[in-house]
């Protein structure tokens, strides 16, 4: 059973300088502007034109806020984000610590498609913004790879953690689930019997 889960990195390090009022009520009117016109349009159909407009805010404040539409769209997830990994970190087996690493990585299979199952299209445009040592994904790289050393010594765990991240990227979610049109319990399933496959030598 996985001990020690220390090594995973935490999004936020606490030493990101704290807004200022008038700052954090700007970003809050532009994340509740963006976040109407997506549900109104869908992600692909929001321009950070139409963001700005609604929040009453120039474009370029917009810009230097967010970077760019994928920065944008990485802040809408934040809240979805951050609880999953806090899920991960100290939330209850199997899908926080406790349980078994096998049981864990089925768990976080059935987590992760629960999330790209309602943000996948937000997923998809935040890709750009998601690289780095803080990244989202690098967070789940070192959670899988840390349970991957328990119940699959056998194998290389940073290479074969980035290897399921793969499957389970956001496009590839959305390509299946609307173009193939196959079912969310399809993906499950394709999810648990590559652990078991993985696991099995160990």
């Amino acid at each position: 059973m996985i001990g020690v889960v220390d090594d995973l990195p935490v999004l936020d390090s606490g030493q990101t300088p704290r807004e200022r009022a008038d700052a954090a009520r700007n970003r809050a009117r532009i994340l509740a502007a963006a976040a109407e016109l997506v549900a109104e349009r869908g992600i692909d159909r929001v321009s950070m034109d139409d963001v700005a407009r609604a929040a009453c805010v120039g474009t370029g404040t917009l810009y230097r806020r967010f970077g760019d539409r994928a920065g944008l769209a990485l802040a809408l997830l934040d809240d979805h984000t951050r609880s999953f990994q806090d899920a991960l970190i100290a939330g209850p087996p199997p899908l926080g610590p406790g349980a078994p690493a096998l049981e864990r990585l089925h768990a976080f299979g059935d987590g992760y498609l629960d999330l790209l199952e309602r943000h996948a299209d937000i997923l998809a445009a935040a890709v750009p913004s998601t690289r780095g040592p803080q990244a989202p994904e690098q967070l789940v790289a070192t959670h899988l790879a840390i349970l991957l050393r328990e119940a699959a010594p056998h194998l290389d765990p940073e290479y074969t953690a980035r290897a399921m991240i793969a499957m389970l990227h956001p496009a590839h979610h959305l390509y299946a689930r609307h173009a193939l049109e196959w079912p969310l319990e399809r993906l499950r399933a394709g999810w648990h019997a590559m652990v078991d496959a993985l696991c099995a030598a160990a």
